[in-house]
This record gives structure tokens, C-alpha cells and sequence, in this order.
């Protein structure tokens, strides 16, 4: 089976060959590489069930969107930030991308698990969640009944992404079981984490979704090398976006008030990508804008790729090597609540 690419602004862009004898044990995925409307977060769910109407309408039963799509990505943005400071702009930079951020569960959770079952497809979205005054970077998980699943919430943010977002523990690092094979993701540079990569690995996760911001040739590397040593199906979203898709200044600054980008240049090349458990690039990566790129999975190539290596089955070695997951919630406080009066009496 094959498709044509075509722009995203025209039909579904999908590149795939797989031949006419593939097993007839297939999965049809769709990665979106797309920009976020920026401070609108309506109209990035409208933007969301447009593309995933796209997708839908080619066959595709899984859907993955990049890191932080819904709330955004805040490229470029430094939010004020010097060592022993923050400014009043940077400041209200931080309210107003708290107030594009989603509450998990909330109303665009909602509207998200609704668009999965309109559609019938599994849903994994990247999303900025707010719990209080708290920011995580997430990725949410729908079944194609419309029921929200469950979420990843990033481990380790990078750089001065530690200024603005959370950090997830061991509690939401899920495999999810489904009839497509065992899904879950970690998000963008968590995905160089060799223990967090082999929590997943321990969970027999078959297809690896790796929402990200690295547009990076060198990203390429890391998730063949992923697909090669999990024997997985990996799945890496982009966005794709310029300038113009952020507020001009002096609303948003790229790097501060010297941002003298116009509005036209490309600040996230996109380089979204499908790769095969044996290591073969399947879709992308694609640098070019705006798409959605699309392949049929052949979901015996898993069984064929761990039959030369299974990372944590027949070439583990747990008597040398083990890992250890800590895969309950941390809380900051908790409430000792002090002993009923009454009752009988120890003598």
C-alpha cells in the first residue's frame, strides 16, 4: 500500500510503501507535525480536531501530536529569567502561558477524549498542564471510545524549561494495553534517559511515542537507536512552526528585546519521523512544514527484531544488572489526622 505526499494545507501528507504481502497484523499511524496557536488555546483544540479529521479520513487508528501542543511550546522565551532575578514582563510571560495551560481532568480533557471517539482513533496528545499554579509538560493518552486513558507527565525538564514546568514522578509512567499493541511515550530529551527508557522496555511497550521539541539532526540517531534496542515501533512528533506562529514583539521576545526575526523564519524545523523495530525509517522525517506523515505498521516485526535482541528478556542479565521503579505518587504534604477519642482501652 502507498500514499502520496501532499501539503498539509491540501490533503494528508503520508509517506509509506509497504508492498503488497505486508502481515496482515497492521496498525495505520499518523504523526502530526503542526504548530500551536499560541496563547489561544480554542483555537488550537479546533486546529487539533481538523488534523485529526485529516488523519481519520486516511485510515489512521493511532494519532500522535508533538510536545506541548496544547499550551505551547515556549520557544525562545527566557520569561525574564537572570540567576537571583525574574522581571515583572517575564512575570506576566508566565501568567498568561499559565492561563493557555489545561487542567487534567478538566473541560479540554473532555473535548480531547470526545474528538478521539467522534473519530475512532487512539490519542496521544501533547499538552502544558496546570495543577494549581504548578506547570507540567504532559502527554495524555484516549482510547478510540472516547475514554481518556491516563498521562505522562516529563521526568526531567531540560535547561531553563526547570524554570517554568514540574516535575513528573515513577506514578505516571504508563504502558497502556490496547488492541494496536502496548503504547505509551516519554517526551522529547527524557528519551536519552537510559533508566527511563528501560522502565518502558520493562513494561513491553511496543509502540514508542516520543513527542519532542529537537528538530536536531543528531535526534534522528537517538530514535533509530531507541526502535533498534526496545525492538519497538518508535513514533516521533514535531512541531513544525516559524516566527509568525508566536506573538510578535513586544508580546513575545525570541531571546529577548534584540529578537529581530522575521516573520517568516523557521525557529522548529519539524524532522518528525516513523521508525520500524529493525531500525528502517518507515515515514520522515520530514523537514519541509506543516504535515501529517503517515505508514502502516507491521506489527511482526517486533517479534522479528527481539528475536535477535529483547533488551529485558533473553539478554538481560539481572543477576549482574537491575532496575529499580519507584512507580508511586511523591506528595509535598501530608496529613497525619490525630487518633479517635473513645473506643476500648488497651490494658
Amino acid at each position: 500500500m502507498a500514499f502520496v505526499p501532499t501539503p498539509i494545507n491540501g490533503p494528508v501528507i503520508a509517506e509509506v510503501d509497504m508492498g503488497s504481502d505486508s502481515a496482515p497484523s497492521t496498525v495505520r499511524v499518523t504523526i502530526v507535525q503542526a504548530a500551536t496557536v499560541f496563547y489561544d488555546t480554542p483555537a488550537t483544540l479546533d486546529k487539533a480536531e481538523r488534523l485529526i479529521a485529516d488523519a481519520a479520513a486516511y485510515g489512521a487508528q493511532l494519532v500522535v501530536f508533538p510536545e506541548a501542543f496544547i499550551g505551547g511550546y515556549p520557544r525562545g522565551s527566557t520569561f525574564g529569567v537572570t540567576i537571583g532575578s525574574r522581571s515583572a514582563k517575564g512575570k506576566e510571560d508566565f501568567r498568561k502561558y499559565h492561563a493557555s495551560a489545561i487542567e487534567v481532568p478538566g473541560p479540554e480533557v473532555d473535548r480531547l477524549a470526545a474528538i478521539a471517539g467522534k473519530y475512532k482513533v487512539y490519542l496521544v496528545m501533547g499538552v502544558i498542564e496546570k495543577a494549581g499554579y504548578t506547570l507540567y509538560c504532559t502527554v495524555l493518552f484516549f482510547d478510540s471510545q472516547g475514554q481518556y486513558l491516563g498521562k505522562h507527565r516529563k521526568l526531567m525538564p531540560t535547561g531553563l524549561e526547570r524554570i517554568i514546568w514540574g516535575f513528573g514522578d515513577g506514578s505516571t509512567i504508563p504502558v497502556f494495553d490496547t488492541p494496536l499493541g502496548k503504547i505509551g511515550a516519554l517526551i522529547c530529551w527524557e528519551n536519552r534517559m537510559p533508566l527511563a527508557r528501560t522502565a518502558m522496555y520493562g513494561k513491553g511497550i511496543e509502540i514508542y511515542c516520543a513527542p519532542t521539541a529537537d528538530s536536531r539532526d543528531v535526534w534522528q540517531a537517538s530514535m533509530t537507536h531507541i526502535a533498534l534496542e526496545g525492538g519497538c515501533f518508535v513514533l516521533s512528533a514535531n512541531q513544525f512552526c516559524r516566527r509568525k506562529d508566536y506573538p510578535p514583539p513586544p508580546e513575545y521576545f525570541f531571546g529577548g528585546p534584540d529578537d529581530n526575526l522575521s516573520p517568516d523564519s523557521v525557529v522548529c524545523a519539524g524532522g518528525s519521523v516513523i521508525i520500524s523495530p529493525s531500525g528502517t525509517v518507515l515515514a520522515g522525517p520530514n523537514y519541509e512544514g506543516e504535515a501529517l506523515i503517515s505508514t502502516d505498521l507491521d506489527l511482526g516485526e517486533i517479534a522479528r527484531a527481539k528475536f535477535d535482541f529483547d533488551v529485558v528478556g533473553h539478554y538481560a542479565r539481572p543477576e549482574i544488572l537491575s532496575l529499580t521503579v519507584k512507580d508511586y505518587p511523591l506528595h509535598p504534604v501530608s496529613f497525619a489526622a490525630a487518633p479517635k477519642s473513645g473506643g476500648a482501652q488497651n490494658s
